[in-house]
């Protein structure tokens, strides 16, 4: 699989990596034996990133990441994690005594002295646009506590003000075909700045598989199930913030496309997954896995041919028909 340089890091990164908050738990049962084999087809795909948080299965994901780690440790892997939702997000809890208190969790679950990277988790926005943030992030990587450092985001206001920080490494945000707005400012901004972006949701929670349709029923401990008003999180976090029915009809279209213009070879979710990670300016994107099967689908996206203009422009059509509207001034 294709590799890039991951901002400033000099680290080199698959360009489809992997999202963990699906083996911590949180999506329905997952066994640690069955987490263990998503890593483990993934990595024998080409998959060398892997994003997990503190939160998810809080600590599970992040402990099983680290006993996969220990078990590849020449490999070369890239492991990025999160904080900053272990406690009530309001600018008064994002101090150095939680950022430390939060790494030392985060080190001791991943089973490493120092976090390759480590990303503020969807702060508010007084956090992103604080000078102290980025004064405590820049003391934690002279202690050796992190390597780097970056922000994880909602919206694209949040992600250039990041981008703007001399020692951010990365952006981590939601872009997929269904959520078009950071290829205006972002993306290009982010390259100019040697900030690697970490694309997420590219499936918008699984909406550009084609596998949904108006009767599909999701567990009751899913976010698709019971964040669609985003009475827990960000409802853009779930389905990309797109209207359920609307996105059902939409991906059936997204699905068409693909027949007509990428042949039988290439599924909806590979095409989906391929357009991310063939955006100028984004270094990996981090589909999530609950089997080897799709784990090993998803990398293979990471293969994916140049896409078709047909495509791309069929892509644009149908977000500026059904979604531009709704969904472009919101994040």
């Amino acid at each position: 699989m294709q590799q890039r340089t991951f901002g400033r890091t000099g680290r080199d990164v698959s360009v489809v990596g992997l999202g963990t908050w699906q083996l911590g738990a949180d999506w329905g049962d997952v066994s640690e034996a069955d987490a263990r084999a998503v890593l483990e087809a993934s990595a024998e795909a080409g998959v060398t990133f892997y994003d997990t948080a503190d939160v998810y299965g809080d600590g599970r994901s992040e402990q099983i990441v680290g006993r996969f780690l220990a078990d590849h440790a020449d490999a070369g892997f890239t492991a990025v994690t999160k904080m900053g939702r272990r406690m009530e997000q309001v600018p008064a809890n994002y101090v150095m005594a939680n950022f430390r208190a939060w790494l030392d969790r985060s080190r001791r679950n991943l089973g490493v002295d120092t976090i390759d990277l480590v990303q503020l988790h969807c702060p508010p926005s007084e956090v992103i646009d604080d000078d102290a943030t980025y004064d405590a992030l820049d003391e934690l990587v002279a202690d050796g506590v992190i390597a780097a450092y970056g922000v994880s985001v909602e919206t694209c206001a949040q992600a250039l003000s990041a981008i703007r920080r001399p020692g951010v490494q990365s952006v981590q945000i939601i872009l997929n075909a269904f959520r078009l707005k950071p290829l205006d400012e972002v993306l290009p901004a982010a390259a100019a700045a040697e900030v690697g972006i970490i694309a997420r949701v590219p499936l918008a929670s699984g909406l550009l598989s084609g596998r949904y349709d108006e009767t599909t029923v999701f567990a009751a401990d899913d976010h698709r199930n019971y964040n669609r008003d985003g009475s827990s999180f960000d409802v853009g976090e779930t389905f990309s913030g797109v209207d359920y029915r609307t996105g059902v009809a939409a991906a059936q279209e997204f699905t068409a496309l693909v027949r007509a213009t990428l042949g039988p070879d290439v599924t909806p979710a590979q095409a989906a997954i391929a357009w991310c990670w063939q955006q100028p300016g984004v270094t990996t994107v981090i589909p999530g896995a609950r089997s080897t099967a799709q784990a090993a689908a998803n990398a293979a996206a990471g293969l994916v041919d140049p896409l078709p203009d047909a495509f791309l422009d069929g892509v644009r059509a149908i977000y500026d028909r059904d979604f531009r509207e709704a969904i472009h001034p919101r994040w």
